[in-house]
């Protein structure tokens, strides 16, 4: 198998889950199953309620359409690890979001494979 690559792993309703780690301004590391939501066509999304420890520096405040119909995002400088690789990238933080979001920005650099017979998820 590469080295550089990021194996993931798929969820009950075959969700594609890949673990990242949150990096926090004070340089603790999280490790998150992050979900990767090829609708959400940003970097990252996380919760409101997971910023507190990260401490990350706002930005700015943005409306997005979402599923569910417009929502305010507050974008904040975020740094993650992926695949032993650390990206300073915006980050969108909003209330009501049950898993950390993979967007579809991070498939603009990296190939998806998915196969689910041989049951192989990576992104390289």
């Amino acid at each position: 198998m590469r080295q550089d690559m990021i194996v993931g792993k798929f969820g009950d309703e075959d969700e594609l889950f890949f673990e990242i780690e949150l990096i926090a301004a004070d340089g603790l590391e999280i490790s998150v199953d992050a979900l990767l939501d090829t609708g959400f066509s940003w970097w990252l999304a996380i919760n409101n309620q997971d910023l507190e420890a990260l401490d990350w520096i706002y930005l700015e405040q943005q409306t997005m359409q979402t599923a569910q119909g417009d929502a305010e995002f507050d974008i904040y400088l975020g740094k993650v690890r992926i695949d032993k690789e650390d990206f300073d990238i915006p980050v969108h933080v909003g209330q009501g979001l049950s898993e950390v979001l993979l967007g579809r920005q991070w498939l603009k650099n990296r190939r998806l494979v998915v196969d689910m017979p041989s049951n192989v998820l990576t992104l390289e």
